[in-house]
């Protein structure tokens, strides 16, 4: 810990006791800010993994979810049975007054509602359009009147190649991932649009800001151009209290181009950002198996159900993709929530590691829901990192316990206190809204490890607030390749600061998650909070 930091236009230049600093510079005029002498500055915190859409749901949507929703206007209170889904869904769509317009709603989860198919919804409404997004957001369901508001018709689906097809089921309306894909263009073009989007990216920066992020990554966000242009105009303008990095999704590339014309493509995406938005180049987000939230990872010892994970891109393309951008010295983050999806993607960096060796290839295991003591250490081997999502045991551990996976499996999800023990770089991330798009609650999630029933789930995979810490700055930092800009309070970097009522290091681990902050500083320009 030190005194004070000396800040020179948006660059940390010295740090040390006051007395120390003035020393360093007699020969300049120095300006003693005391705004933060009652407050506790920690190094800017980092959402290392978010999308500006997703979290814009969070104001546009119905949120009907299987946890508390606290939003700066109001509470939304979680739903944990099918009959309460239910009753309050009827009553969302009773008060739709516009029978015209989608009505989208999100947070439905299976295994705590109950199932929902395209029946359900049109005995709740044949008139208004309902759309139901899953609680990943990898999934969605249709009502009659919705499927034919959006022209989605067996035809469409037959077009479609088998993999693609195999994940869609027009009888109940629903579409899950790759079969989500085929018609997400045209919903999404009306639930983003402008009206709707400006204002709730606006909310999204007010989020973030108030949660004391003063960095913001998208790895394999939207590649809508509507939407990208959408994003520059709020979040990349000179008010925004911190830098929107995004990370390109290399499906489209690797679908659509010859390999040679691969990177190419991808590098071109870079242009559409703006202001304080921009790529990070050479790196890249690929995609293995399907969501947490939905019971689609793919699991080496399978479903207590009997029911399948799936991919999110098939293996042989993604050892396609994964070659492609590895020989280009692409850094690669991989989206992974099943241990049967990290073995496919570890074979995978290590067949390319053995065949083309590269020191400092930092590939990101992102997500990281389920994995083995084994896998953990092959990760360490192999120079493989984790960004994890906290919040899967807090919310998903006691009911998966029960249903689908199994307590052993459940208990042991997101093994960070393995990682550590490992050695493996870690981050966290929320994946908002996957957990709240707060890191202090991120570090607590970790670092307690307490699920909504009030069990603890997994103590041997509790970390330490340090490094927890750690993972929501630096660690975070040097995921994205951004650790000689940011992630610590040290000379030359930029002055990124959460400024915080409480050292997060020092209080009662419970109560990390409700520390109050006070505000940021984003390169040397100070945003305190309203």
């Amino acid at each position: 810990m030190v005194e004070a930091v000396a800040v020179a236009g948006d660059r940390i230049v010295a740090t040390g006791s006051l007395d120390e600093i003035r020393q360093a510079f007699t020969d300049q005029i120095l300006t003693v800010d005391t705004r933060f002498k009652d407050q506790v500055l920690i190094p800017g915190l980092i959402n290392q993994h978010e999308h500006a859409w997703l979290t814009t749901l969070l104001f546009i949507a119905e949120i009907l979810s299987i946890e508390d929703w606290v939003l700066p206007d109001k509470t939304i209170e979680r739903s944990t049975n099918a009959a309460d889904y239910r009753e309050r869904l009827a009553q969302i769509v009773a008060e739709h007054s516009d029978p015209s317009e989608v009505l989208y709603t999100w947070g439905f989860h299976q295994y705590f509602h109950g199932e929902l198919t395209r029946a359900d919804l049109d005995e709740i409404s044949d008139t208004i359009p309902i759309v139901v997004l899953q609680r990943s957001i990898h999934e969605q369901i249709h009502n009659s009147r919705a499927l034919e508001y959006f022209g989605i018709d067996q035809a469409l689906i037959d077009r479609a190649p088998e993999s693609i097809r195999a994940q869609t089921n027009l009888e109940e309306g629903h579409f899950w991932e790759q079969g989500q894909g085929l018609i997400v263009g045209t919903v999404f073009a009306d639930l983003f649009r402008s009206d709707r989007y400006l204002p709730a990216l606006q909310e999204a920066e007010n989020y973030w800001h108030a949660a004391g992020s003063t960095l913001v990554a998208e790895p394999g966000g939207s590649s809508s151009p509507a939407r990208l242009e959408m994003q520059n105009q709020v979040l990349g303008d000179a008010q925004t209290p911190f830098r929107m990095y995004y990370i390109a999704d290399g499906r489209p590339a690797v679908a659509n181009f010859a390999e040679d014309q691969v990177i190419a493509e991808t590098e071109k995406l870079y242009s559409a950002a703006k202001g304080t938005t921009e790529y990070l180049p050479q790196q890249v987000k690929l995609f293995a198996d399907g969501a947490m939230f939905s019971q689609l990872m793919q699991m080496s010892e399978g479903y207590l159900d009997g029911h399948h994970g799936e991919w999110m891109m098939d293996p042989e393309v993604f050892a396609k993709a994964f070659r492609i951008y590895w020989d280009a010295g692409f850094q690669i983050h991989v989206h992974q929530n099943g241990d049967a999806g990290l073995d496919m993607v570890l074979d995978n960096l290590d067949a390319n590691m053995q065949r083309n060796f590269r020191e400092d290839h930092r590939t990101v295991i992102v997500h990281f829901g389920f994995s083995r003591p084994d896998q953990v250490d092959r990760m360490a081997r192999l120079g493989a990192q984790v960004s994890a999502n906290p919040f899967y045991p807090i919310i998903l551990a006691d009911q998966y316990s029960k249903v689908g996976i199994g307590a052993e499996r459940a208990q042991e999800m997101v093994r960070l206190g393995d990682v550590v023990r490992a050695g493996v770089p870690l981050s966290l991330h929320s994946d908002t809204p996957m957990a709240s798009g707060q890191p202090l609650r991120l570090m607590s999630n970790a670092v307690n490890r307490i699920t909504v029933g009030g069990n603890l789930a997994g103590p041997t995979q509790r970390i330490s607030a340090e490094a927890a810490l750690r993972a929501v700055t630096l660690g975070a930092a040097h995921s994205l390749r951004l650790e000689e800009e940011v992630g610590s309070i040290t000379p030359g970097k930029l002055a990124n600061f959460t400024v915080l009522a409480e050292n997060p290091l020092k209080v009662s681990p419970e109560t990390i998650g409700d520390i109050k902050i006070w505000g940021t500083v984003h390169e040397g320009r100070v945003f305190p909070l309203q």
